[in-house]
């Protein structure tokens, strides 16, 4: 079963709420969420395999990334561009004929979404929290 992805109401509206009173605080949002995504990101990295070749590691492309809006944790990349089949695997090479079971839920970044959720709702919440009582703004 697929997890879900957190959203938050309001995000955008807090964003521009923020920026109104100091143009500096709409980037706490984004290290807030930042912060939450980096729990993924340490859950799956020592879960991909690690490849004989130096430097060849897929992990090491395991990342978080934010805007001030949203929140991802992504994998792969022109360095990586084998990361993909890693985590959900497929058919790839010459007439497809390297194969790997295909799992629409992946191996490694949504199971360890999956196993981190609880931890990255209250860590997201905590630090957007922080945010706000650091802008003076009360939660309530």
């Amino acid at each position: 079963m697929a997890e879900e992805p957190i959203r938050v109401e309001g995000w955008r509206e807090l964003s521009r709420s923020l920026r109104r009173v100091n143009t500096e605080l709409p980037k706490g949002l984004r290290l807030a969420a930042n912060s939450a995504a980096q729990l993924v990101v340490n859950e799956a990295k020592p879960r991909v395999p690690v490849g004989p070749g130096k430097g060849g590691h897929a992990s090491s492309s395991i990342k978080a990334a934010s805007t001030r809006t949203a929140a991802r944790v992504q994998g792969g990349g022109a360095k990586y561009p084998y990361y993909p089949w890693l985590d959900f695997g497929g058919k790839v090479g010459r007439k497809k004929a390297v194969s790997r079971p295909f799992m629409k839920t992946g191996r490694y970044l949504w199971k360890s979404y999956a196993d981190q959720q609880e931890r990255v709702a209250q860590k997201l919440d905590d630090a957007l929290r922080s945010v706000v009582e650091g802008a003076g703004i009360g939660v309530q």
